[in-house]
């Protein structure tokens, strides 16, 4: 095993999940899944070591990774705010909730922080599009959000 594969320490958990799973049909996705859990992002080092441990081309675990919106490559901030782009939010004006965290903070969609607390990424649907336009930063749900409302919610998670 290279140095680089030995530097991501899998907890005893994970490494029993990819045993029970490395054989079972969508077990990629699973794993994958569950590498996600434990880390935020599924990083390089990680894709290497299910690859190894799965006997499973990188290519193609890079081919699920990049695949599903789900999966993260890069590791995202303590706080992950989503803004959901779906057609109802962005007619609502989710767009203007996005320039405004890009002011407010300087980043921009699939970017985090310099301090890694806030990082923000566009998705496609949270389901509420009857609170349109929404934004969610963890399990928080932010429902009929306004431009003028964004500075107030992300002073909550300061």
């Amino acid at each position: 095993m290279s140095d680089s594969i030995k530097s991501q320490a899998f907890s005893d958990e994970l490494m029993a999940f990819i045993e029970e799973w490395k054989s079972k049909p969508g077990n990629l996705i699973m794993i994958l899944h569950r590498v996600q859990e434990e880390f935020r992002y599924v990083s390089r080092e990680s894709a290497e070591k299910v690859a190894e441990l799965t006997n499973t081309p990188l290519a193609t675990i890079y081919g699920v990774l990049s695949f599903y919106h789900f999966f993260k490559l890069a590791k995202p901030g303590e706080h992950n705010i989503q803004v959901c782009l779906g057609t109802a939010c962005y007619l609502k004006g989710s767009e203007a909730l996005v320039d405004e965290v890009d002011h407010l903070l300087g980043i921009k969609l699939g970017e985090t922080t310099s301090d890694g607390k806030f990082s923000i990424e566009g998705v496609r649907c949270v389901g509420c599009c009857g609170l349109a336009p929404v934004m969610t930063i963890g399990k928080e749900v932010f429902g009929k959000v306004t431009k003028d409302q964004v500075p107030g919610i992300i002073a909550k998670f300061n």
